[in-house]
Parts: structure tokens; C-alpha cells; sequence
């Protein structure tokens, strides 16, 4: 069997909690021997690295999700440096921009506060990119509607820090944007949607050596499994759609996607 890895996953989610050991056995039934499990706050990520400790299979991704930046202290570098030094910990993130529930679209929001929303985000983004250049780390990114501006800030440290812009849903245009600074995408269930025909038509834009293949689980479920909780098992789904689009084999799919993995991770061990 082809094997292939889930390069975003949320697996110290609770909805994992009462058959955690049956999803991991379902993944390696279907041949994903990598799983990488995302922090989305600093208490996230510790849960992450010890599901890492305690599984041979997972490594873990620590950082800051920017929908819950509100929250954030106003420095979490020495925080992330701490978590980044363990031996599981692949990446920082993820981390990025999310625009598309700014506070002020909530009633009784006071005047500035998205201003305020965004400035902060950017504030932990900006930390999560200084510290993964100083550690030699690469970083997972989360953008939603807020494009521009991602692409500005991971601009000012093309030299020096990667990103994976995960769970890509926007056109071939913009995925060459984030190609040309050497960056990369990552594609989800979404591809196997009905209504992506865009998605499908950036992954066959996309070079074979420029993405990663995910889940995002619990969220974004394939076809057939669409609208159910989603697990790392179903990147087999992902990856048959894919080759399909790119008329690849799932043989070449497999060696290019845990290559390159291997490679943005970098310190993700080879099969």
C-alpha cells in the first residue's frame, strides 16, 4: 500500500478522546505513517506534544491559531521557544490571519476593535516567524480573508522562514504567489467537494513538489464521509482525488507529498 501522511491535523481535540486508539489503528490501516497534530494555544500544543511523547506515529505543531489571539498574552516567544525545542515539535503555527469574524460584525463591538483584532493577530504572527527563523523552524499558516496581508508579512522573512498556507481554497494565482517565495500549500477533503472546481483546478496547477496533503480533522470531511467527523485515515481519500486531478499515480503522489514533508518538516523522519 502507498503510504502518505496527514501534514494537519487536531487530534488533542475532544472528539478523539473515546476511540483515539481505533483512529490511530484506522490510519495506519489505510497507510498514513505520519500524523502531524496542531496547536492552536499554548495549552493545545502541550497536549499535542504529549500525544507525540506517547505515539510513534504523531509530532506535533506548536503555536498561537490567530481566531483566538484575543486571548493570547502579548508575548508568547519564550513560550514558543520552549515548546520548539522538543525533539516532536516539526513546525510553529499554526498561525497567520483570520479576518472573517472580526469583532466588529458583533453587535455592540466598539469602534476600533477590528483594528485593534487584526494588529494583534499580526503582533503573534510576526512572534511565531521570528522565533522559527531563529530556530531554524518553518511555520504552518492559517489565512482567511486576509490574503494580502499574510503574503506581505511571510514576504518580509521569505529568506528565512518557509510556510505551508494550509487548507488552500484560493485560486492558481495566488498559490504562485506563495510558490515564487518559496512557500507551499496544502490541500483538504475540500478537493473532493462538489462545489471546489476551483480547488481542483489549483491542484493541477500546482507543481508536484509544492504541497502537502491534510485533513484538518475534525473539520472537512471527504466524499463519501462529508459532514462527518473527519480523521487522518481519510487523507486516502484526499490523495485518490488528487492523483485523479493530476493524473498521477497514488505510487508518485506518495513519494512526492512525504518528500516534501520531509523536507518543510525538517525534523519529521523519513518512512
Amino acid at each position: 500500500m502507498d503510504t502518505f501522511y496527514d501534514t494537519h491535523a487536531h487530534l488533542d481535540y475532544p472528539d478523539y478522546a473515546g476511540d483515539f486508539d481505533l483512529v490511530l489503528a484506522r490510519a495506519r490501516e489505510n497507510g498514513i505513517t505520519r500524523i502531524i497534530s496542531i496547536g492552536t494555544n499554548l495549552e493545545s500544543s502541550r497536549r499535542a506534544i504529549a500525544l507525540a511523547d506517547q505515539h510513534a506515529e504523531v509530532f506535533a505543531v506548536a503555536g498561537w491559531h490567530p481566531s483566538y489571539a484575543e486571548d493570547a498574552p502579548a508575548d508568547i516567544r519564550e513560550d514558543l521557544r520552549t515548546l520548539a525545542r522538543h525533539p516532536k515539535v516539526v513546525a510553529l503555527g499554526e498561525t497567520g490571519l483570520d479576518y472573517h469574524r472580526l469583532p466588529e460584525k458583533q453587535p455592540g463591538a466598539p469602534a476600533g476593535a477590528d483594528a485593534a483584532c487584526k494588529a494583534k493577530q499580526a503582533a503573534l504572527f510576526e512572534q511565531h516567524l521570528e522565533v522559527a527563523a531563529e530556530l531554524s523552524l518553518n511555520c504552518v499558516i492559517h489565512q482567511r480573508d486576509a490574503l494580502e496581508d499574510t503574503l506581505r508579512l511571510m514576504e518580509a522573512k521569505a529568506g528565512s522562514v518557509r510556510g505551508v498556507f494550509h487548507c488552500f481554497v484560493d485560486d492558481a494565482a495566488a498559490m504562485q504567489r506563495i510558490v515564487a517565495m518559496g512557500s507551499l500549500v496544502s490541500f483538504t477533503g475540500i478537493v473532493t467537494f462538489k462545489n471546489a472546481e476551483v480547488v481542483r483546478q489549483t491542484v493541477a496547477a500546482t507543481p508536484i513538489d509544492r504541497f502537502m496533503i491534510e485533513t484538518d480533522c475534525p473539520y472537512l470531511a471527504p466524499v463519501p464521509y462529508r459532514g462527518k467527523r473527519c480523521e487522518p485515515a481519510y487523507v486516502r481519500h484526499i490523495a485518490e482525488k488528487i492523483a485523479g486531478v493530476k493524473g498521477l499515480s497514488l505510487e508518485d503522489l506518495s513519494k512526492a507529498t512525504c518528500q516534501t514533508a520531509e523536507a518543510f518538516f525538517k525534523k519529521l523522519p523519513g518512512q
